[in-house]
């Protein structure tokens, strides 16, 4: 499968080296000469294989299976960018790397736009969302999530497209809520790195939020949403925020990890999380 890489910064590379790893034949696309000298380089220090580099888009694109466009983000780049993949491109999906901008505003109306949005840097974070617009082919969305699942990564299809996406949204949140801590003169920034690097993230590393909620208190999600759903609500109060834990909305949530992880297998999946905890304790 050849796959072609638009745009030859941090992300541009990262990308290629996910592709060239898994077997892939990968061109890059690149208008900066020096930038162009130091791809191949970079790319084989973060455990790629050769690959091609064209300041030429064109000769980048011919044969391409996939494009995945690395470019700024800046809207209107974004929006000539794609006018010129679409015309030099035929049924081929063309996937933008975009942190926030959907596919409606940078490629309104085509059906072959979407967005695939890594972890920075893609090669070492396998989670990759996919943001089909409205208008958005779903054989398309189909072609990429397999091509992405070849390539090792980890898609999670979005029903519906949203600023931020899933990943961006979550780490805004918790950005945000730091930045706050910070002003108020709870804690300083080193102190608050602390909290999520030793804490948080440590958990997080081996289960979600959601999860979390549901092995933290015996009796799952539910019972976690019962006694603490209000402190919650009185924290995002203190913030202008109002979005309510509502009864249907914590039994829809329930209702998920119940089908997940039946309550009957609590205890079972609780002794998991504790080893896997375990075995990243720093020694």
């Amino acid at each position: 499968m050849r796959v072609a890489v638009v745009g030859g910064g941090s992300i541009g590379v990262a990308w290629a080296v996910v592709f060239a790893r898994a077997g892939f034949e990968v061109t890059v696309q690149e208008p900066d000469a020096a930038r162009r000298e130091a791809v191949p380089r970079e790319i084989e220090e973060r455990g790629g294989g050769p690959v091609a580099v064209h300041a030429d888009l064109e000769a980048a694109l011919e044969g391409a299976e996939h494009v995945q466009e690395c470019a700024p983000e800046d809207l209107t780049l974004k929006r000539e960018l794609f006018e010129r993949l679409t015309n030099l491109t035929e049924d081929v999906p063309l996937a933008s790397s975009s942190s926030a901008i959907t596919a409606s505003q940078f490629a309104p109306g085509n059906p072959r736009a979407l967005v695939a949005h890594p972890g920075n840097p893609p090669h070492l974070i396998p989670v990759v969302e996919l943001v089909p617009a409205p208008f958005t082919d779903p054989a398309i969305v189909d072609r990429v999530e397999t091509t992405m699942q070849q390539a090792g990564m980890s898609p999670v299809r979005l029903r519906k497209e949203i600023e931020g996406f899933i990943f961006n949204r979550l780490q805004g949140a918790v950005l945000r809520e730091a930045y706050c801590l910070v002003r108020d003169g709870v804690a300083d920034v080193d102190d608050i790195d602390r909290v999520v690097r030793e804490g948080i993230g440590r958990r997080w590393a081996v289960i979600g939020p959601f999860e979390t909620a549901d092995l933290n208190t015996r009796g799952g999600i539910a019972e976690h949403a019962r006694r603490l759903g209000p402190a919650y609500a009185r924290m995002g109060a203190e913030r202008g925020q109002d979005d309510p834990w509502t009864p249907e909305l914590v039994e829809h949530v329930t209702a998920e990890r119940r089908r997940l992880l039946p309550l009957d297998q609590w205890e079972e999946r609780v002794a998991w999380r504790d080893r896997q905890l375990a075995e990243r304790a720093p020694r």
